[in-house]
């Protein structure tokens, strides 16, 4: 699993057929503290991440095929969850 925060949305007109209809986001990877970490990556959104939010990405390619129902689709990358911020304090 991997932290990430979304930074767009793919829009296409032409893709794998696994892929019509679902959406498509980049994520960059980020540590603990929010930093980004290694270059950024796609992954199918079926949760539908607001820009910036953080989430937990699968990529274990198996259930990210298995969800779209194509064992060839070229989709790797899940957003499982969306991560809730801890509330800050206000001086």
């Amino acid at each position: 699993m991997i932290l990430a925060r979304v930074d767009g949305v793919i829009v296409s007109s032409v893709c794998h057929p696994s892929m019509a209809g679902c959406r498509t986001v980049i994520c960059q990877p980020i540590d603990e503290a929010g930093r980004p970490e290694g270059p950024p990556i796609l992954a199918l959104d079926p949760l539908s991440a607001g820009q910036h939010q953080h989430v937990l990405i699968s990529t274990d390619g198996s259930k990210t095929r298995e969800y779209v129902q194509d064992p060839r689709s070229p989709l790797r990358n899940l957003i499982l969850a969306l991560v809730d911020e801890p509330a800050r304090e206000t001086a």
